[in-house]
């Protein structure tokens, strides 16, 4: 299995050289040649697998270059129980009193309560055993509106041979998401807190990927969603989730997806593509609509640092969805040519790009439908998730929760995946219940009680390029 660039690169390239690497080398982004199909004897005979067996399936598929005993070994480190609390390791919970049919997957039961832990616990066991292999070492750029970050950091603390630099928009995380990042004292973790929005972020890890002589010098590698391999190891849960819901492989399932930089909901994207029978991939935003407006209409016209919303649902105030470019390069028949003027050239000179007709129709080919979910509608429905269900949700699966029921059809299994435990929103979570006598108190599993009294660790840049280099070249190792 070889990879390809979104922008048209004529290089391919093999799963350990995309690993380290984050973006290639024109600024587009890592997709295999080809997506390996699953015909129904495969589907058959891993349907019962223990969900790491299923990964080292789902992974051998597109990984040729680690041996199969390495990668099983891996795979089975990584999904345990004692890491991920149960053997089911994405269990499901049943959310029918809401709607016949309607499913909760838990995918938030990790080390830093978000669904970031489902990839990011093996990515770093990828990154260290691939550096150890090659006698190298990795500084990681990243950037996060929340979950990312804190899950990146746990996952690489320690890790011989890797520093990480996390940036985030300052004063837009929750206090525990803050404090989740913040108090980490392993000299590895850098905090970066940018003066900007998320999106400001986002736009200086792709200038300095974009920088191949910086790039090269420091060996800089990335976390983000716009890393193949984590997306990758995101389709897993997809399979496993399909698997719980369903009795035979005939059966069809929808996936409600709380959606910021897009990465979650490709990665539905890749295992449909693949022959997973899911029906429709349904995409939930926050007021921060872009992508509802896109599957609406064909536009997309991400909005600048002053019009992004800052809400209750934070780690899906972002504008500019990474991800969405290898959607669009597929959406377009794979034309590289196509893909590099609209996210490389009308991106940057016109803010933004509208499909043309022909194009926007092949779009609604991909079983794709969105809406759109505000502070009213999260707080409503985790009010109403908690009284019929005894379901306690963060606000980001209500969002995936309230957009799913406005689009499950009589007869459908829906599933919603979730993306966070509510003890990271205590906030929003006591707004809820406000008034209400019996409101529900969020959990705190016991390794994190008392993290929002410790010291921290932050340094405080503006949003700009050149502070972000300078500083990694003073860190870096």
């Amino acid at each position: 299995m070889k990879y390809l660039s979104t922008r048209g690169d004529p290089a391919r390239a093999g799963f350990s050289d995309i690993l380290l690497e984050g973006l290639a080398p024109d600024g587009g982004l890592y997709l295999p040649e080809r997506y390996p199909r699953v015909d129904a004897a495969t589907l058959a005979r891993w349907r019962g697998l223990p969900y790491a067996e299923l990964a080292f399936e789902v992974l051998s598929l597109f990984i040729a270059d680690i041996p199969a005993a390495d990668l099983r070994r891996l795979t089975a480190e990584t999904y345990d129980e004692a890491t991920f609390g149960s053997a089911a390791i994405t269990p499901l919970r049943p959310l029918t009193a809401l709607a016949d049919g309607l499913w909760l997957q838990g995918l938030s039961n990790g080390p830093t309560l978000a669904f970031k832990d489902m990839a990011m616990q093996l990515l770093g066991r990828l990154f260290e055993y691939e550096l150890a292999r090659r006698g190298e070492h990795l500084n990681i750029l990243g950037a996060t509106s929340g979950d990312t970050g804190s899950a990146a950091e746990y996952a690489m603390r320690g890790k011989r041979g890797i520093q990480v630099f996390m940036l985030s928009p300052h004063g837009r995380m929750s206090p525990f998401q803050q404090a989740q990042m913040f108090s980490l004292p392993d000299a590895n973790i850098h905090n970066l807190a940018v003066q900007g929005v998320f999106d400001d972020c986002q736009d200086i890890v792709k200038a300095v990927g974009n920088d191949l002589e910086f790039k090269r010098r420091h060996r800089i590698g990335t976390v983000n969603s716009i890393n193949w391999a984590r997306l990758l190891a995101q389709v897993v849960y997809y399979f496993a989730g399909y698997f719980a819901a369903t009795k035979s492989d005939q059966d069809q399932v929808s996936f409600a997806v709380p959606s910021g930089n897009f990465g979650n909901i490709c990665a539905g994207h890749v295992a449909r593509s693949m022959g997973l029978p899911i029906a429709r991939l349904v995409l939930a935003t926050n007021e921060n609509d872009v992508l509802d407006e896109f599957f609406r209409t064909g536009a997309y016209r991400p909005r600048g640092s002053a019009d992004t919303h800052e809400t209750s649902s934070p780690s899906m105030d972002i504008s500019k969805a990474s991800n969405f470019e290898r959607f669009v390069f597929d959406a377009l028949g794979r034309d590289a040519a196509r893909t590099r003027a609209l996210f490389a050239d009308a991106l940057a000179r016109d803010g933004g790009f509208v499909l043309a007709a022909d194009e926007f129709a092949r779009v609604g080919t991909y079983g794709f439908v969105s809406g759109r979910s505000t502070h009213a509608d999260r707080l409503a429905t985790i009010r109403e998730t908690w009284q019929r269900c005894g379901e306690l949700i963060d606000p980001h699966t209500a969002d995936g929760v309230k957009v799913a029921r406005q689009h499950q059809r009589p007869g459908e299994t829906m599933i919603v995946l979730e993306t966070a435990l509510p003890a990271k929103f205590a906030a929003t979570i006591g707004e809820a219940f406000a008034g209400l006598a019996g409101a529900p108190a969020p959990a705190v599993p016991k390794a994190l009680q008392g993290i929002e009294s410790l010291p921290r660790r932050c340094t405080v840049l503006p949003a700009d390029v050149a502070a972000v280099r300078r500083y990694i070249e003073e860190h870096a190792g």
